[in-house]
């Protein structure tokens, strides 16, 4: 069974690749986004996965380039009435849910992500019911809806801290829905989790025995691991983290070679933040590759110029919304990190 099969509904047909656009072309939509962005007061937010030129862009109109939640944050305080999110479904869900003042809005609504799909409420729930003396912890890849039936929300910046936290007060916890980070969080704390079983097609894809011959090519070069992947390969890093955190790692590490165990999106700032240093994506390919993903978020993809383009100007085909009474729960339970999250920064 294939990633695809195993993770996502039966049939799922994952989105074509973009078609490239003429360097006349991407220059055009540029600039009409541009324009566009200052007519409709609104602000662009791009994950760190999104293709490097809306990344860019992003930063040259006076947005942000992020994780999904510094993504909803930022959108939040800035004082553009409309947020365009660059990203995946749940976190223009996120930013509604901080901000539902606000217009929020999305290149595609079809840009999903297989943690998300992968984990829905229904069945979530009913493994929730059937261990009803454990917390609900979920990770920031999932639906409102999930995000409502969660005692706590983290994300891979702050899950460790939160799991340790919960372990420490006696409390038994159910984790949702990534697999692989639910373990190496386990493994880190010790906590007496449960798993849903699910996983992201990106980080999932990465092989064991493809990345040790990368190692041994070049012995000098750090490997940098986001926990979502699976355990043998991130026994394999030299660190661990989310990405931010392995963004920062590139930053500080002696190492002037990089072999990065993540979405090829995030060697934009990786490169743009070290310039000195080389980075190598690590393989995908190898025995019992499947490379839905090649290590490219099939969906993160689908934020184009042109859908950028198309969300500003004509917005209601493109806008997230959000059950104000799902959001009520989701935000306790975003709230519930955000509080603490701030209270460790204190410390």
């Amino acid at each position: 069974m294939n990633l695809a099969e195993q993770y996502m509904p039966e049939g799922y047909i994952f989105p074509p690749k973009p078609a490239p656009l003429s360097e006349t072309e991407k220059s055009d939509y540029k600039a009409r986004i541009k324009q566009l962005l200052i007519e409709k007061n609104a602000v662009l937010v791009a994950h760190y996965y999104t293709d490097p030129e809306i990344q860019a862009l992003a930063e040259e109109t006076g947005g942000c380039v992020a994780d999904s939640l510094e993504m909803a944050r930022f959108g939040k305080t800035h004082p553009a009435t409309t947020i365009v999110v660059a990203g995946v479904r749940f976190m223009g869900e996120t930013s509604k849910i901080l901000t539902p003042e606000k217009t929020v809005v999305m290149p595609t609504l079809a840009a999903t992500c297989s943690l998300d799909v992968g984990c829905p409420i229904d069945e979530f729930s009913a493994f929730c019911d059937q261990h009803p003396d454990r917390k609900v912890v979920v990770y920031a890849n999932t639906s409102t809806a999930v995000k409502a039936r969660a005692d706590w929300i983290v994300t891979s910046s702050c899950a460790l801290e939160i799991v340790d936290h919960i372990d420490e007060q006696g409390e038994k916890i159910i984790w949702g829905p990534d697999k692989h980070l639910g373990s190496y969080i386990q493994t880190k704390t010790g906590a007496d989790m449960i798993m849903w079983d699910g996983a992201c097609i990106v980080h999932d894809e990465f092989k064991t025995k493809a990345l040790k011959n990368m190692k041994a090519l070049y012995p000098e070069a750090a490997v940098l691991v986001h926990p979502e992947s699976p355990s043998e390969i991130v026994d394999l890093a030299d660190a661990v983290g989310s990405t931010s955190q392995l963004i920062k790692a590139a930053q500080t590490m002696d190492n002037k070679m990089f072999i990065v165990a993540t979405d090829r999106g995030i060697f934009y700032k990786m490169q743009q933040l070290c310039p000195d240093k080389e980075f190598f994506a690590a393989p995908t390919a190898g025995e019992g590759a499947t490379c839905k993903s090649c290590a490219n978020c099939p969906w993160m993809a689908m934020n184009g110029l042109k859908a950028i383009e198309e969300a500003l100007i004509e917005p209601a085909d493109k806008e997230v919304f959000v059950d104000m009474t799902l959001r009520e729960g989701a935000l306790k339970s975003l709230n519930r990190m955000l509080d603490f999250s701030a209270s460790l920064k204190k410390q």
